[in-house]
């Protein structure tokens, strides 16, 4: 099917720069872009959307997340990170089953598609639920099984890895390319270098991504650096873990030789301002690594650190959280955030046909609402959509040019339904 969208305003990418399209028209054949101009095409579309005081932008990418911690909302606030994860985080998951991963995943995509995400990359366990319910809602995902190895317990018998290879096996590639399946090493703390060792030589051998926790908190830099005399951005190296793509989550306390380390390695850093300011870590340097010409991408993180999946909650507050924190007015420029959490997480995801708007690209994008009184006048869209502009204002969610959800309402999920299914898990669950 071709649809055309009309009479909207477009943001691209120009030469590293965003540009607006006034009044503009783009047009989608099956998943694909086909077709962006000022001037209305001279070809008939199947359908024609007016889109008149819209904007239209490249879908918001969460580069990293735990989506069935939404049923984990609220469980042990107001604590450091290791007390959270191991009084109240981790018991709990060990409860999981499949069905509740599933019905806690689903609740999860509701909330995504309404706030304009349209691929997420995902951390956590019974994977293959959180497979079928993207594939189901139609959103992209990067999907990976949580890793964690035990001294004793040697490589060959961890069958965390074991069930992350699998996961690869089953699904990376599945529905036309929307389920990428990356390897995992949870973090530094979680595992043991032969566990790392034997694992990123297993994701090189699968030409895969590897997704991690890196420098979280001070004390998780201070104890590796304590048992093994480097931080865990350069242990980890040694260990081969930077010879494969890295999406590294946090990365709060790196120091100036992790920064570089990094961009030699090409490891795009995932900024989670919501999470880390929540659980008291610290503010990222994240300006340093945009300096230093690393590709910064953006994520919620979960919904037990954060409490929501809001990516332009994310967007707000790395915007003005580090002017505040270095006294400067001038950095984290809403240009540089807005590539964050499109085109960067897109690259970071191994997803080189999106997270911009261009002919050729996949069709997925997302369309806001300026008709609203805390949008008039938008004089900068960049400036607006870091400042100004809520996850509400979403009216249209697009991937692979299929509609997700429009104008409030989901077009390939039952909100109600998975309301339902999810409060009679969390009855079950606690």
């Amino acid at each position: 099917m071709k649809q055309l969208l009309k009479h909207c305003d477009i943001l691209t990418l120009e030469q590293g720069g965003w540009r607006t399209w006034k009044n503009a028209y783009l047009g989608v054949d099956g998943d694909t872009i086909c077709y962006l101009s000022e001037t209305a095409p001279l070809e008939r579309y199947d359908e024609e959307k007016n889109l008149s005081g819209k904007l239209v932008l490249p879908g918001l990418i969460n580069c990293h997340c735990h989506s069935p911690m939404v049923f984990l909302r609220g469980l042990g606030s107001d604590l450091n990170l290791q007390d959270w994860l191991f009084q109240y985080i981790f018991p709990t998951e060990a409860k999981w089953t499949d069905a509740g991963v599933r019905a806690a995943s689903e609740l999860s995509l509701l909330e995504m598609i309404a706030c304009g995400i349209t691929s997420f990359s995902d951390m956590y366990y019974h994977c293959d639920e959180i497979v079928g319910a993207a594939i189901e809602a139609g959103i992209k995902l990067n999907v990976c099984r949580s890793t964690q190895g035990r001294p004793d317990l040697p490589f060959a018998e961890n069958t965390d890895c074991k069930e992350g290879v699998a996961l690869f096996d089953r699904w990376d590639g599945a529905a036309n390319g929307r389920i990428k399946v990356d390897l995992c090493i949870h973090a530094e703390y979680t595992n043991t270098p032969d566990t790392m060792r034997a694992y990123a030589a297993v994701c090189k051998e699968k030409g895969t991504r590897l997704h991690l926790h890196l420098s979280e908190t001070r004390s998780e830099q201070e104890a590796c650096i304590q048992k093994y005399g480097m931080t865990p951005a350069f242990l980890m190296d040694s260990l081969g873990v930077f010879d494969n793509p890295v999406l590294a989550a946090h990365c709060v306390w790196v120091t100036d030789e992790d920064i570089e380390l990094m961009k030699a390695r090409g490891v795009s850093p995932v900024h989670c301002p919501s999470s880390n300011m929540k659980i008291g870590s610290g503010f990222a340097p994240v300006q340093k690594m945009l300096d230093r010409g690393l590709n910064v991408t953006l994520g919620t993180d979960g919904a037990a650190s954060n409490n929501n999946l809001n990516m332009f909650e994310e967007l707000h507050l790395a915007a003005i959280i580090h002017n505040g924190y270095l006294n400067d007015p001038t950095v984290m420029k809403p240009a540089d955030l807005l590539k964050m959490a499109t085109v960067n997480g897109a690259k970071a995801q191994g997803r080189g046909d999106t997270g911009e708007l261009r002919v050729g690209k996949k069709a997925d994008l997302i369309a806001i609402d300026f008709d609203k009184p805390h949008l008039i006048p938008a004089l900068d869209y960049p400036a607006m959509l870091a400042y100004a502009v809520q996850d509400s204002d979403v009216c249209l969610n697009m991937v692979d040019g299929r509609i997700l959800y429009e104008n409030g309402e989901y077009k390939t999920l039952d909100a109600e339904k998975i309301k339902a299914t999810a409060r009679t898990a969390l009855e079950a669950l606690y």
